[in-house]
């Protein structure tokens, strides 16, 4: 992976330097059996939890090809960064921005996630950078379910109702006014009801926002597409 071409957001935090190598590992739900007379069977389920992991340089010095939002920052900052998203116990987005060097987008990767561990090593061959393991997990929204109870001359039935949260629909020709703190995940989550679907933003705003799609500003005003 080149510099230039890829960006790794942490919740908000931008890694000064993209890693080299990223590893996401999509895991195994099946289950298998061994029948009595049929042998082993494999039981299909859905996936399980993604994996994701990968080691970053952290600068303690200013580099050419090192990125940052706002000016240089040393390693205490982005250390911080990593044990408030470890100690939090909240979920936080995690997004690959991946373009050629022209500036063409390429596919993007965004999931939400959870601070597994991570590991600081200190390396007398990196002079006085940090190199950190980290380790993420999948994370997926789970609620209660309201259990109806009805009783009639056949027995008791259950009716199971999910309880979701409900968000209007934008309409055609909405615009959005961009806040400080504000990434295009959290305002589709705010007037779509999904950050997933961040990229309908995007890419009705490409020629505003250009080739990465988090790196917009406050006071932008972008075109809300409706569904």
């Amino acid at each position: 992976m080149t510099d230039s071409g890829y960006d790794f957001y942490l919740g908000k935090c931008l890694l000064p330097v993209a890693p080299p190598k990223l590893q996401i590992r999509i895991n195994n739900a099946n289950k298998t059996l061994t029948l009595m007379d049929e042998g082993e069977i494999n039981i299909l389920k859905k996936a399980g939890l993604t994996d994701i992991e990968f080691e970053c340089r952290i600068p303690q010095e200013v580099y050419p090809f090192a990125v940052y939002k706002e000016g240089f920052k040393g390693a205490d900052y982005f250390l911080g960064q990593f044990e408030s998203l470890k100690v939090s116990r909240r979920p936080f987005q995690f997004i690959v921005c991946r373009r050629r060097p022209s500036g063409t987008k390429l596919f993007d990767t965004n999931i939400k996630v959870s601070m597994e561990e991570y590991g600081i090593t200190e390396d007398a061959k990196s002079g006085f950078d940090l190199m950190v393991k980290i380790k993420l997990k999948q994370w997926k929204e789970y609620g209660t379910k309201v259990v109806q109870m009805s009783f009639d001359e056949e027995g008791a039935k259950a009716d199971i109702e999910q309880q979701r949260e409900t968000t209007a629909a934008p309409e055609a020709g909405q615009t959005y006014t961009v806040k400080k703190g504000d990434c295009l995940w959290s305002i589709a989550k705010r007037l779509y009801g999904d950050g997933a679907k961040y990229s309908l933003i995007y890419d009705a705003n490409q020629d505003t926002i250009g080739g990465n799609p988090n790196r917009i500003y406050p006071g932008q005003v972008l075109t809300v597409p409706p569904e």
